[in-house]
């Protein structure tokens, strides 16, 4: 990592622990420095992101790579709960799920999505598509740092 790049905090929001394990995996295969903090549903996404009950200390992230299909409040309804709050909306959200449904990437895309990914079934395409992501938001796009 260069040392004009700065680590960043990423919020993953994933309930398959397997496609977790596989991110942060992804995250030490590349060396990625940044801090990857995970939720598992919707309504501990929100929790972390207005630092409620145990997520009082969090910190607001620099990224979040959302799953559509959550427990308690899907992707959809996180996204659009993001991108309508002023406090929360410049925060770029990447959506890492497994449906390539056009309707899907359209109706993401409509909720102010800042990229829609399709989580790739190997393994190796997995981590590099986790490694360009890192790479894009990281070194290539400047990210606004409200903290």
């Amino acid at each position: 990592m260069s040392s004009l790049v700065q680590p960043i905090e990423v919020l993953l929001v994933e309930d398959d622990p397997g496609d977790e394990l596989i991110t942060r995996e992804a995250f030490e295969h590349n060396k990625i420095g940044n801090s990857l903090h995970v939720v598992r549903d919707g309504l501990e996404a929100l929790d972390f992101l207005y630092r409620r009950d145990a997520y009082e200390d969090a910190p607001t992230p620099d990224l979040i790579l959302l799953d559509l299909n959550l427990p308690k409040y899907d992707g959809r309804q996180v996204l659009e709960r993001i991108k309508s709050d002023p406090d929360l909306a410049y925060i770029p959200v990447v959506v890492l799920t497994t449906s390539a449904a056009e309707e899907d990437i359209l109706r993401s895309y409509k909720l102010h999505a800042n990229a829609y990914v399709t989580k790739p079934v190997d393994l190796d395409q997995f981590i590099n598509a986790i490694r360009h992501i890192d790479e894009f938001f990281v070194s290539v796009v400047r990210l606004p740092r409200q903290h």
